[in-house]
């Protein structure tokens, strides 16, 4: 089966890019991926699989491939939004939307994981379990998609999850991998200081809401170095702070807005209770009032390192001319909601180079002239491929 799976994929490759730039050109944000998600629902119409739409509340579809033997469950997901990005490529199938464009790479998981999940559909009788094709919507906005997801009860008999990324880190043929802590979570919190206002001459007479956040502007850098085990990983950022007004008035009120990085459930615990504690200290040192709001939004992804070793080691020893070097890659720093499948099921989430062809300095995902090369969706269909047909023992 393994050797027709990969043909049959080494045959629909051209298939691959014409739903990639279809995509590409019709992308739509998180949340409102309607037309997406008819188009992929129409793609499986008439197939021997079972289609479920419209999971977790949203644009979601979980296409089910029951295996001709009994055997375990796993789930291979892709996501399909894209980014509130003016894209400026110059490539034929640009983006019809102005201000909306695919700058992730999510236009090609879904292509890979289309025309893959069709040949598998085709060869269900030579599998020994059942497959769950995990099409999401929303993953670039907090909450995300994978929760809704998750919590449709569709995907409870998992017994593993794998997924993968676009990166440009690297030429197609190459696959990366890493395990344990992998990317790390984020939080978005808000803070709003109300003091008293007034003016710069009779500043007994007021209560200044801008120097009171600016301690706490300083005071929440401690955390980082003064909270945190050295060897652990956090980042605190403010990233706006609203203290406009008239040079000669005191502000009455100020709001700040931050991100919060960490590698860890531990840490992401502790940053938040610092944060807070730092936000009473305000208003006790001050006399001021904070209003705090937190969001932890995707928790840190962690690749479960016995399933991660198992997937690096069917893809070292595939033996495929597209997969070209297979090799172990640093710890990065962005955020992926896959995060909540990897908190739920054991799980592996592998990366896969795209950097275009003559290109030394590729832009990178979320930048508005990011491009792939396409020979990486036959790279990532063949990966994952790999990766089914080891899991189930087909050779």
């Amino acid at each position: 089966m393994k050797d027709k799976l990969m043909k049959m994929l080494e045959d629909r490759k051209a298939e691959m890019i014409e739903i990639r730039r279809y995509l590409h050109e019709n992308p739509e944000l998180s949340f409102e991926e309607e037309n997406t998600s008819k188009y992929i629902e129409e793609f499986y119409k008439g197939k021997d699989v079972e289609v479920q739409t419209n999971v977790g509340g949203g644009h979601g579809l979980i296409v089910t491939i029951t295996g001709g033997k009994p055997g375990k469950t796993i789930g291979l997901r892709a996501d399909f939004d894209a980014l509130p990005i003016f894209e400026e490529t110059d490539v034929p199938f640009k983006s019809k939307k102005p201000g909306v464009m695919h700058a992730c790479g999510h236009d090609g998981h879904t292509a890979y994981l289309m025309v893959l999940a069709d040949c598998l559909i085709q060869l269900k009788d030579e599998i020994p379990g059942k497959i769950k094709i995990i099409h999401q919507p929303a993953e670039e906005v907090p909450p995300g998609g994978a929760i809704g997801m998750i919590k449709s009860g569709l995907l409870d008999d998992l017994d593993h999850i794998f997924g993968i990324h676009l990166l440009p880190l690297g030429p197609a043929g190459v696959v990366g991998y890493n395990s344990g802590y992998v990317f790390p979570g984020r939080a978005y919190f808000k803070l709003k200081v109300q003091g008293t206002g007034g003016h710069g001459s009779s500043p007994h007479l007021a209560n200044d809401a801008i120097v009171a956040a600016s301690h706490f502007v300083t005071a929440i850098q401690t955390v980082i170095s003064r909270r945190l085990n050295p060897f652990d990983m956090g980042v605190i950022t403010i990233g706006s702070f609203d203290g406009k007004g008239t040079f000669n008035v005191i502000k009455d009120s100020v709001v700040l807005e931050g991100d919060v990085r960490v590698m860890t459930d531990e840490t992401r615990e502790l940053i938040e209770k610092e944060i807070r504690r730092i936000a009473k200290g305000i208003e006790q040192e001050f006399d001021v009032t904070c209003e705090l709001t937190y969001e932890p939004d995707y928790p840190p992804l962690y690749n479960d390192p016995e399933v991660t070793e198992m997937v690096a080691g069917f893809l070292k020893n595939a033996n495929d001319k597209e997969i070209t070097e297979v090799k172990e890659f640093p710890k990065m720093s962005p955020s992926e909601d896959f995060a909540h499948y990897a908190k739920r099921f054991p799980a592996c989430f592998f990366y896969i180079c795209c950097t275009p062809k003559g290109v030394e300095k590729p832009y990178f995902n979320h930048h508005p002239k990011f491009d792939i090369d396409e020979d990486a969706l036959l790279v990532a269909a063949k990966a994952v491929g790999q990766v089914v047909c080891g899991y189930y023992k087909i050779d």
